[in-house]
Formats: structure tokens, sequence, C-alpha cells
């Protein structure tokens, strides 16, 4: 399997994957760590993470992939939502907790 199919698997195999650097416990940049808190605060508790600073390969590709070129980045349903500034716009708005209950009910 290629890295991008990968990725892809990864995406497809979970309703929200958050790509970051570092982990939830233990974020390795303020902006995963604010995304991470903007998901918790929006009700999600069960959802993908991928250590990008554990995976080069992905850290490398991911942005190709998804043609945005920063971490952290978040996939709900397949679709990339975006960085840390998105999400914590769709926060303040309401907008997360919304997509974040429409998955729970999945």
């Amino acid at each position: 399997m290629s890295i991008l199919e990968h990725i892809q698997a990864e995406i497809d195999g979970h309703a929200i994957v958050l790509f970051m650097k570092g982990t939830p416990q233990f974020p390795m940049c303020g902006f995963s760590s604010r995304t991470v808190a903007a998901l918790r605060d929006a009700g999600a508790s069960d959802y993908r993470t991928i250590n990008v600073l554990e995976m080069p390969e992905i850290r490398a590709n991911l942005p190709r992939f998804s043609n945005w070129p920063t971490f952290p980045q978040l996939f709900i349903h397949g679709e990339l939502i975006g960085g840390c500034d998105i999400t914590l716009e769709l926060h303040e708005s309401g907008e997360l907790a919304r997509m974040v209950a429409e998955v729970l009910e999945a």
C-alpha cells in the first residue's frame, strides 16, 4: 500500500480523523492543542488521531494529498475541514458541534 493509499484508508476508515503534531494527551504544538480542545468542547471523544511527528511519510505527503500545507488537518466524513483556524471558527459558530453530533448519530 502506498503512503497516499494509507492516508486515504485512514480517512475512509474513521468518521473523524485529526492529523496532528503529538497526541490529544500531549499535543506538540499550540495549533494541535487548540484543535483538540475545540473537538473536545464540541463533544468529540472517540476519533482517530495520527501523530505526524512519528510518521514522517505522512507528514511529508499529506499536504500534497489534501492540498493543505499545514498541520493539524481535520477530516470529517472523508472531507477536509481544514486546520486550526477553520476548526476554531466552526467551533465558535456552533457548526463543529453540529458536525460532531452528526457523526455520533450515524
